[in-house]
């Protein structure tokens, strides 16, 4: 743990710690790395700190040892390798008292995707889980490094579980990290289909309302998506061995 003076981890605190480095890993295996850009955090439901992973390391080799302890109040002194885009974080954090956990990231088909005026469509179970749930931030493409900025995003935001930032990516938020790093995953995936089938030229068709509510009920409940979680898991110690070792996320 990396901070200006570490402070003793409690078991919870510990297996958050881990979520974050696992999850920062997961998304570099879903396409989401840029040098060392893009961030993950989470933080104890209610708590007034969250743990984001640090400024110097990118989602392919985060570990929990750079993983950060910040505050949630912007007026109080951030680590020193705390990212630059951490008001973005903490912005959330206090609009969204059911958020536990934030994926900012530059993902290049959710980028592009940001970049039209697009509606989404649920071409796919992904598309689905997002219809009519994702806001838009258009006032500009800038790094996020001030708190009024990362409170016009949250107000963006509003009650959805994701945001497009227009020619920068996107934010997904979740009630755990769990649910914000498999949501990530899921937005990524859901802009490359849809854009793919923008691509063909062709008439294409996606799901009926009754479709989506459904989808949306059961694909992407709690138990699922905890079940997508652990698959997550278990790629990224096939990808990354040394991460078996780090405890059970």
């Amino acid at each position: 743990m990396t901070t200006d003076e570490p402070q003793p981890l409690s078991p919870a605190e510990r297996r958050l710690v881990l979520q974050v480095a696992i999850g920062a890993r997961m998304l570099s295996l879903d396409g989401h790395d840029d040098f060392n850009q893009g961030q993950i955090s989470a933080r104890m439901p209610g708590g007034d700190e969250f743990f984001i992973k640090g400024a110097l390391v990118g989602f392919d080799e985060a570990a929990p040892a750079d993983v950060v302890r910040c505050p949630v109040d912007p007026a109080l002194p951030a680590p020193p390798l705390a990212p630059p885009e951490l008001p973005l974080h903490q912005a959330v954090y206090r609009a969204r008292p059911d958020v536990n956990g934030i994926v900012h990231s530059h993902a290049p088909y959710t980028l592009l995707f940001g970049a039209t005026d697009l509606p989404m469509r649920p071409i796919s179970h992904d598309g689905a889980y997002f219809r009519d749930r994702i806001g838009l931030f258009t006032e500009t493409s800038n790094t996020v490094l001030d708190i009024g900025t990362g409170e016009r995003i949250a107000k963006d935001l509003d009650d959805h579980p994701a945001v497009l930032l227009r020619n920068h990516g996107g934010v997904v938020v979740g009630k755990s990290v769990r649910h914000a790093a498999v949501f990530a995953q899921v937005l990524e995936r859901a802009c490359r289909l849809q854009l793919t089938a923008e691509g063909t030229g062709v008439p294409y068709t996606w799901s009926t309302e009754r479709d989506v509510a459904a989808k949306q009920d059961f694909i992407y409940a709690d138990l699922s998506v905890r079940s997508y979680w652990d698959h997550a898991v278990r790629r990224v110690g096939r990808h990354w061995p040394e991460t078996t070792g780090w405890g059970r996320a």
